[in-house]
């Protein structure tokens, strides 16, 4: 039996801590569907396309991984898709009282779907889209935080990061 999960993010943008998080996930899976989420009310910075290239690109040709965009609850999707897992990283305390709360719901409104908790490895357990876009934009240096494609994506949006 084919195990599968659905490991959901914004990935604004791919991190390295994100790729690892897939690279461990498929050690424990043998497919995983990298879904972009899209929300009109949060401000990215890429583009939904431009996020899905640049998870492509990173990723390379990998045929147990699918990359895709959902909108709308969680729930529906995996429905849609017939997954029943859902992939999630912790990095802190912080991160696993939220992520409960949504297991949680995610559990009261599809019961059928469970949650798989994987802690971040040690060397991105610092690491997030949000505090990556904020060094770029301060012309910070984020080689070694994100991909090549991100990198070169960061420095093409803020044209001083290193």
């Amino acid at each position: 039996m084919t195990t599968r999960a659905v490991y959901p993010g914004s990935f604004d943008p791919v991190t390295n801590g994100h790729l690892d998080m897939i690279e461990r996930g498929l050690n424990v899976f043998d497919h995983l569907i990298v879904a972009v989420a899209v929300n009109a009310d949060k401000r990215c910075l890429f583009t939904v396309e431009e996020r899905l290239d640049l998870i492509r690109r990173s990723l390379g040709d990998r045929p147990n991984v699918a990359v895709d965009t959902f909108s709308g609850l969680l729930i529906e999707y995996m429905r849609k898709r017939q997954v029943r897992v859902v992939l999630r990283g912790l990095r802190a305390i912080s991160d696993f009282e939220y992520e409960l709360q949504m297991a949680l719901m995610n559990r009261r409104l599809a019961p059928e779907v469970e949650t798989f908790f994987m802690m971040a490895g040690e060397s991105y357990s610092y690491l997030s889209a949000r505090i990556v876009k904020e060094i770029a934009s301060m012309g910070g240096e984020v080689q070694g935080l994100v991909p090549p494609a991100a990198l070169e994506a960061l420095r093409r949006k803020f044209g001083g990061t290193r």
